[in-house]
């Protein structure tokens, strides 16, 4: 019967397949992907491959801090989601599982599907799945039962988002997978938004985490986003944003090696200390900013000679 039933998928995957459908359906597109460009069979009936407990080791003090940031929200999403035979996962971006929420009596079921630390979930490696598709492709999503490309892997229900550091670079995947076969799309539907907020609470811990002597602005985006955050310095110089305030603000690729007024970013006056010498230096440092790193240029920002530019960056010692 499992024999049939794997072979009935495999000829389901390879139908939609010869139809063209990778040009119209971005679940037969990471079908095509596992099929051709990653030469996987969907009857394959190999376990997963799994990490030696050095290299797992070697994974998660890559990501420490995120990892750190993550506790209280994977706390939470199990909370919600752990009662009905959900366990939680936090991958890598290299789709290796280094964080895991679950109850003790699911475990050895979990275990042995490969839901478990240092197990390699990428779509190289699984073909079509909730956490190497969702690093692929950037985005929230569910595969769910025969969505997956392999046979044996057609009782799981997986829901993945993506997380991003605070350079907005994809650094990792939020999980929420099922073996139950009543997981109905309702249901789905309600991790799914579970999931995505719990995705952001942990981009925006980390973020803080990142830089802890920061002040936090919002940035302004079509659904007010709690997580299109922007950290300024003292001077209120913008030193870093979220993924969210980058595609808000059209900042893809800044890297903030060079601070940029939070002013001129947000197009609108920004509070600074009442306190004189504090409110030149940053005023100062935002001239340099705008003029990157230009004293004459800055000077004329400023309406001042070039020699009392100097004296004020030697005063307050911002000599460069």
């Amino acid at each position: 019967m499992a024999a049939h039933i794997a072979s009935a998928h495999a000829e389901r995957v390879y139908s939609a397949l010869h139809s063209h459908a990778a040009a119209r359906s971005a679940l037969v597109a990471s079908w095509q992907r596992s099929a051709t460009f990653h030469r996987l069979d969907p009857e394959d009936r190999k376990p997963p491959r799994r990490m030696t407990e050095f290299e797992l080791r070697q994974a998660r003090e890559r990501v420490e801090g995120l990892i750190h940031a993550s506790q209280a929200s994977l706390d939470r999403l199990y909370l919600a989601v752990g009662s009905v035979g959900c366990c939680v996962l936090l991958a890598d971006r290299n789709g290796v599982p280094i964080e895991r929420r679950g109850a003790p009596a699911d475990d050895p079921i979990f275990e042995e599907w490969g839901l478990w630390p240092g197990t390699v979930w990428s779509e190289e490696s699984e073909g079509t799945n909730g956490i190497g598709t969702c690093l692929v492709e950037h985005r929230l999503l569910t595969i769910h039962r025969d969505q997956h490309f392999f046979s044996k892997n057609t009782l799981l229900s997986c829901t993945t988002a993506p997380i991003y550091d605070h350079e907005g670079n994809l650094a990792a995947a939020l999980d929420v997978s099922s073996c139950r076969a009543d997981v109905t799309e309702g249901f789905v539907s309600l991790i799914s938004m579970a999931v995505a907020d719990a995705a952001r609470r942990i981009e925006i811990e980390n973020f803080r985490q990142a830089f802890p002597k920061a002040r936090f602005l919002l940035a302004p985006t079509p659904d007010n986003s709690p997580s299109a955050l922007i950290a300024v310095d003292s001077d209120d110089l913008v030193i870093g944003a979220t993924r969210s305030a980058r595609v808000s603000l059209d900042l893809l690729g800044e890297t903030f090696a060079s601070p940029i007024p939070a002013c001129d970013l947000l197009g609108a006056s920004v509070e600074t200390s009442g306190d004189l010498t504090a409110v030149e230096r940053a005023a100062v440092r935002r001239a340099l900013a705008r003029a990157d790193g230009n004293v004459s240029a800055a000077a004329r920002d400023l309406g001042i000679s070039r020699a009392t530019m100097h004296r004020k960056l030697a005063r307050l010692r911002l000599n460069r």
